[in-house]
């Protein structure tokens, strides 16, 4: 009992450590959805979370250890992400072992850590998207679920999760597309409705890939529309400051170095690097005292920072979602603006062993920068289905899935309510 007293305030002082982070970490004790009258209108609905955006679970027989005091064999599934163990100093250890992907850059192809299974709890249901932890401190989805419960959703029902391992690119999940297809019919068939899709920030990006490879009679059959949230459309330009010297998101035991090897280990990392046709070809994103790195640089970039297995990453993940190939559906892209967000990473000698010691910084969400987010208005005319954009003035990355204003505004969608606005401030409604 006092170790899960110990752990649990453990992981109330991390999540309660405000942070930019596109990475969902940083959130305890969601705020309640508000009461508010049941809608007849309850289309069905499919979520699709973010990068770290739901549980994992793992199985170990392995035939080594990093430390002896890891587990070597477990006869059950366990939680792997999130892992209260995992914030303690040995722990970290165990779970960077356990939760790492090995990439072999002959077959481009990447796998579990030796005597490692990983698997996805809980697709279809909400409940791995809603909290990220057994013991349901760490919260995710949970105030959007629940405001759709209180206006006439049922869970696991009309309302309904797909989780997927997010350490891996949308090329190495095939199996994932199968059974989100498979979901969408089934809805559609027992509630004789198209379907929503929603997704939040790199969700979004894995939506886009499932529309993409769809025949266009299929998605007007199937699906109603897309609620987009918060996606970085031209990659996050922090996953350059992650791969290159790590980036813990606030967590006081583990450090920025320790944290960069799981980092560097999954294949959703590369995948997300800043587009190279959409910024600037000058756009400097990590300046250093030897060289300043753009778009055009990444291969030189893998090279100098030891890690030339991300080249290869990159070069296997780099025309998934590039293109932005418009959805072929009625869209609603919805993202934070009006915050400083870094655009510069500056480091001195130390790179890329050492912390950022400078920043440079544009307009955002305070995580991915507002020229990424507003290129879903490149499909404005591109498509022949609407295009509805709403910039949430002051809102930030993670808030995208908690705020009142954006909670009624995707009401508004599913009630087939077409007003939209075009920008809504939501620090007037805060005061």
């Amino acid at each position: 009992m006092g170790s899960r007293l110990l752990l649990s305030s453990l992981l109330a002082a991390l999540l309660l450590h405000h942070s930019s982070a596109f990475w969902i970490i940083n959130v305890v004790f969601p705020p309640a959805a508000k009461t508010r009258a049941p809608s007849n209108s309850t289309p069905p609905l499919i979520i699709v979370p973010g990068n770290l955006g739901n549980r994992l679970e793992a199985k170990i027989d392995k035939p080594t250890l990093v430390h002896w005091l890891c587990y070597k064999k477990t006869e059950n599934w366990f939680p792997l992400w999130i892992d209260l163990n995992m914030f303690m100093p040995i722990g970290v250890d165990c779970w960077i072992d356990n939760i790492k992907l090995v990439y072999n850059r002959t077959s481009r192809r990447s796998s579990n850590s030796p005597g490692v299974q990983v698997r996805v709890p809980g697709f279809g249901q909400t409940y791995p998207i809603e909290f990220l932890d057994n013991n349901e401190l760490a919260g995710y989805f949970h105030t959007m679920v629940q405001h759709l419960v209180n206006a006439g959703y049922v869970r696991n029902e009309t309302v309904r999760g797909a989780p997927y391992d997010w350490r891996l690119a949308p090329n190495e999940n095939a199996e994932y597309f199968t059974k989100l297809q498979d979901m969408v019919e089934e809805m559609y068939n027992q509630y004789q409705q198209p379907i929503y899709l929603l997704g939040h920030s790199m969700g979004c990006h894995y939506i886009l890939y499932f529309l993409n490879h769809q025949p266009q009679e299929w998605k007007d059959k199937y699906i109603r529309g897309f609620i987009s949230l918060g996606s970085p459309w031209g990659g996050a330009i922090k996953t350059l400051r992650v791969i290159a010297s790590g980036e813990n998101d606030g967590i006081p035991m583990i450090s920025n170095i320790k944290i960069r090897e799981e980092q560097r280990m999954v294949t959703t990392n590369p995948w997300m690097l800043p587009f190279e046709d959409v910024w600037p070809k000058d756009h400097v994103f990590i300046s250093t005292p030897n060289f300043n790195y753009t778009s055009r640089d990444y291969q030189r970039f893998f090279k100098d920072i030891s890690f030339e297995d991300g080249w290869y990453m990159w070069e296997d993940t780099k025309n998934l979602t590039t293109a932005l190939q418009p959805p072929g559906v009625e869209v609603w892209c919805m993202y934070g603006v009006g915050l400083p967000t870094i655009v510069t990473y500056i480091y001195d000698e130390e790179f890329p062993n050492g912390d950022p010691v400078d920043f440079a910084y544009g307009d955002g969400d305070n995580t991915v920068d507002s020229m990424s987010m507003s290129l879903c208005k490149r499909w404005v005319g591109q498509q022949k289905k609407p295009v509805h954009v709403t910039e949430y003035r002051g809102l930030a990355h993670l808030d995208m899935v908690f705020h009142e204003e954006v909670l009624n505004q995707i009401q508004q969608i599913l009630e087939g309510k077409s007003d939209t606005p075009k920008e809504i401030d939501v620090r007037l409604s805060a005061k």
